[in-house]
């Protein structure tokens, strides 16, 4: 699936593409507006890239100070409000690439 094909099929009342891993499940449910799906999955994912995601989700909520948490739990820079749609999309591509 390419970035842009990942991107025109979220819909907030759409279908799940089959065959995501978790951590574009729980992207793709951040975008479509469904921040709580999104979390749930997020939580779930013990890796760098799950804490990422969990930051990036406080983030868009506006919890910045939680959202920082888990970039140091990733070991990655905490973002700001300006830069919560470039991280999405940062992390969808090099998803979609692995």
């Amino acid at each position: 699936m390419t970035y842009e094909q990942f991107l025109a099929s979220i819909q907030p009342e759409g279908d799940l593409p089959p065959s995501l891993s978790p951590e574009l499940e729980s992207l793709w449910h951040a975008k479509a507006g469904h921040w709580h799906a999104a979390h749930e999955i997020a939580q779930d994912i013990p890796s760098k890239t799950g804490s990422r995601i969990h930051g990036l989700l406080h983030a868009i909520e506006g919890d910045f100070g939680n959202s920082a948490y888990w970039y140091h739990r990733a070991e990655a820079p905490s973002i700001r409000g300006q830069d919560i749609d470039q991280e999405w999309e940062t992390l969808v591509r090099s998803l979609l690439k692995s």
